[in-house]
């Protein structure tokens, strides 16, 4: 069942106070706009639950922005894990809505920057609370123990325990909210109180602040720390009304507000400050409800750039059109995948669950263009890189496949910050470098643009030579701090390892061997772009790199009372004991259960690691080292039986797809689908931990109810069967739609153990395939129906031929 906290038929109650009020059409987030099972939908936007991950560290964000918009307005609660800003619990209280936020994300709380708030229950101006814990109130609960919030893409509302109704939507650097007050005849007066100094963290310095008594529009800013980094950064707003006059204004200092101040030199008193500036609006009248709008420009510029966006993106607060145009945005980028969904009983939810993780694809990293205060320049700048890491895997793999011409745009911006900063960005947010978790992890994405559209990308204004340039920067050339930018590129070239007693300036010598692992896998990227450019020494020296992460391997690491094939080891379980490698070559020991739930010492980490098993660029290699494919699978069941599979952690969840390379797909298969029952569901806890950044927790789980499983920058992706009769992707720059088919679909086993779900054999437009395990690029290229024969065999292999099995980089298939 859906935990659902967003109505299938608009309510009553809604409409109660509100009949006077011109409304936005709303789609309910579930409302199935096809007629009949298996036809197409022109409104994908009504398969989004954005409350999917809203509780259990899920940080999800559930407001209103566009596609990688830079606004993300929407609600502030005071739960301990409001990343995001949202908790669907309602018993946290909210402190305002805030223009901007990031989803998914750890570390410190970025963003939530100039939170407007109503007050509905002042009995003076004076006597008005200001302050983020006295202003505080509850949402109205439903009957079922929800709070009364909706959301849908490009739109959210909710329903205070004072009475009003807010209501949210934005443009790209906009946001424009519309709160309705009550009718009362008691004579208090409707408020709106305009937070400049807390943003998530309260980290605010020297805020600016000036209010025009006559219109009422607040200008300000201020400093701000940066959520995962060592910067600060600066960011600006500005805040304008319509719909009323303003009654009173001033300004407030904590909790204190002073009526007629308009600047707020004349208050602000040092470091921890709350500052903020607070206006009255004579009510519409005592039988009738009063709206009020608040349109809000964002820029990271300057308050005049703040308001110029605000005028030429919302110039008329044409509130039901800003909503509906938004709406739109989304339907464009959503449509270019349809699903057709069978008959069983699990297939309105796994649609809503398959759109839901895609439209959090769709979040971050977020359209800065314009708004870059350290340089000017002519190209694309986008922001909310947090992290690479985090999203290389599988997010850009994800928009190669249905939205190119977004993912060419942001690498332009990727190699214009490498022409200004020296290397490619890693973890950004807030336009500051962040903490790096592993490689130089940006090779890989640009990488992955060019591997797919190497033929279109001077059509797409990418630059090959200045792909290439950036790739060779971070590949060479040490940079002054590599906890923030490129790679220890001296030492991975002099040692062919990350040795863990190297101490030498430019950073911190953590996380050797993820360091390592991540450097052979960005060389092996490179290699695939020098292949393409005709570099053939390059090519040849970077796949040379690729195999460095062989060095990392002992061979004589065993997991204390595992079975006796589970030896050898880069680090062990899943994520984060290591066996590290010193400057001598001899091999430093740490317990193979070392932070994993098997650890004895119950120890935890942070960013200390990369998993067992991730080589995807040479997988056959591992199970050469690990002594073949009987041992190979003993281990991959090993890891997942006993808790060592952690699916939060990104360089693991390739894990349940890697039997694959032991000419096992069924395994895969299986695992995968109990992968989803697990840990996946379309309630506000559906999410195994937060949303890994940025979607990549979505995109993840969108390429295994796919049945997909991407290579970065290569030409192949591994094949699964989709929880679905069809799954079709349409690619505009190709101008292409590729169809994949289950023949005999049958639905999806509960728990995704058995059932005819298991891949027989392939047809590519009719003709047989020579492989069940995976697919080449080609079929997304020229447009393809790729037909998938299902069987309840699980032990099917990939094919009848050595090249059925996926590509490594030791056994060839890349070229």
């Amino acid at each position: 069942m859906l935990d659902i906290l967003v109505p299938t038929t608009p309510r009553l109650a809604d409409m109660r106070f509100y009949s006077l009020v011109t409304l936005t059409c709303i789609v309910p987030a579930f409302a199935q706009t096809s007629g009949a099972v298996g036809e197409a939908t022109s409104d994908p936007a009504s398969f989004v639950n954005l409350f999917v991950g809203t509780t259990n560290g899920g940080h999800v964000f559930p407001g209103a922005t566009l596609p990688h918009g830079m606004v993300k307005v929407g609600m502030d609660t005071d739960s301990p894990g409001n990343h995001a800003g949202y908790d669907a619990n309602g018993t946290f209280r909210v402190l305002g809505f805030s223009q901007l936020h990031d989803d998914g994300t750890g570390g410190g709380v970025p963003l939530s920057h100039f939170k407007i708030f109503p007050s509905a229950n002042c009995t003076s101006f004076e006597g008005c609370a200001t302050s983020l814990d006295a202003r505080k109130v509850l949402r109205k609960i439903l009957p079922n123990g929800n709070p009364d919030d909706f959301a849908s893409p490009g739109y959210f509302s909710t329903n205070l325990s004072t009475g009003v109704r807010v209501e949210l939507t934005a443009t790209r650097r906009t946001s424009l909210q519309r709160h309705t007050f009550p009718p009362r005849s008691d004579g208090l007066i409707p408020r709106i109180n305009v937070d400049i100094s807390n943003d998530g963290q309260q980290s605010s310095t020297v805020p600016t602040m000036v209010v025009d008594p006559t219109s009422g529009r607040v200008t300000g800013g201020g400093q701000f720390q940066a959520s995962f980094g060592p910067g600060r950064y600066s960011i600006f707003t500005c805040v304008d009304f319509r719909g009323v006059v303003p009654a009173e204004y001033g300004s407030w200092l904590g909790n204190t507000p002073v009526r007629n101040i308009t600047n707020a030199k004349q208050m602000y008193r040092g470091f921890g400050s709350q500052l903020g500036a607070l206006l009255a609006f004579q009510p519409t009248g005592p039988s009738q409800p009063t709206v009020i709008l608040v349109r809000t420009g964002v820029s990271y510029i300057s308050t005049a750039q703040a308001c110029n966006n605000a005028e030429s993106e919302i110039p008329t607060f044409d509130f039901s059109g800003v909503s509906a145009a938004a709406r739109a945005s989304w339907n464009d980028v959503l449509g270019n995948i349809e699903v057709t969904i069978g008959t069983g009983s699990d297939q309105e939810d796994t649609r809503v669950l398959l759109y839901s993780s895609l439209y959090r694809t769709h979040l971050s990293p977020a359209d800065y263009t314009g708004e870059n205060p350290n340089w000017k320049s002519t190209e694309p700048y986008y922001d909310s890189f947090y992290c690479n890491w985090d999203t290389y895997r599988t997010l850009y793999p994800l928009m190669s496949l249905h939205d190119p011409e977004r993912f060419a745009l942001i690498v332009r911006g990727m190699l214009n910050i490498q022409q200004h900063e020296g290397w490619l960005p890693e973890c950004r947010g807030a336009t500051q470098q962040q903490f790096i978790q592993g490689g130089s992890n940006g090779d890989p994405i640009v990488s992955e643009f060019f591997v797919k559209f190497a033929t279109h990308a001077s059509k797409l204004n990418v630059s090959s030579a200045a792909l290439y340039s950036a790739l060779l920067a971070d590949a060479e050339n040490l940079p002054p701090d590599w906890d923030l930018q490129g790679r220890e590129t001296d030492a991975w070239k002099k040692f062919n390892y990350i040795p863990q007693d190297l101490v030498e300036p430019g950073g911190t010598p953590s996380k050797v061997v993820s360091r390592s692992l991540e450097y052979a896998f960005d060389d092996f990227t490179i290699s695939q772009v020098a292949k393409l450019l005709n570099k053939t020494s390059d090519a040849a020296k970077y796949s040379g790199r690729a195999g460095n992460f062989v060095n990392n391997w002992n061979p004589n690491t065993t997991v204390p009372g595992g079975p006796t094939t589970v030896k050898g080891m880069m680090q062990s379980g899943l994520i984060r004991s290591m066996q590290p490698r010193l400057v001598s070559g001899d091999f430093n020991f740490t317990d193979p259960r070392h932070c994993s739930v098997n650890d004895p010492t119950h120890a935890t980490c942070f960013l200390d690691g990369s998993p067992l098993l991730y080589v995807p660029q040479d997988t056959a290699k591992l199970v050469e080292l690990q002594g073949g494919t009987a041992n190979f699978i003993d281990r991959l069941d090993f890891i997942i039986d006993n808790g060592y599979f952690d699916v939060t952690d990104e360089p693991g969840q390739q894990i349940p797809f890697m039997y694959h390379y032991a000419n096992r797909p069924g395994l895969s298969t299986q695992r995968s689908r109990q992968t989803i029952a697990q840990f996946f569901n379309t309630t506000t806890a559906g999410l195994p931990g937060n949303d890994a950044r940025t979607g990549a927790m979505g995109s993840y789980a969108f390429f295994y109810l796919a049945g997909l499983y991407p290579l970065p920058a290569t030409r192949q992706l591994l094949l699964s069967s989709p929880f679905f009769p069809s799954i079709s992707f349409t690619n505009p720059v190709f101008n292409t739609t590729t169809t994949f088919q289950a023949k005999n679909f049958g639905g999806n086993p509960p728990g995704g153990t058995g059932g005819s779900v298991f891949v027989k054999s392939v047809t590519i437009d009719g003709v047989p395939w020579k492989s069940t395990c995976f697919v080449e690029w080609d079929v997304f290229e020229t447009g393809a129906t790729v037909e998938l024969e299902l069987t309840t065999d699980i032990t099917v292999p990939c094919g009848s031929t050595n090249d059925a099995l996926p590509p490594s980089l030791s056994t060839g298939g890349y070229d």
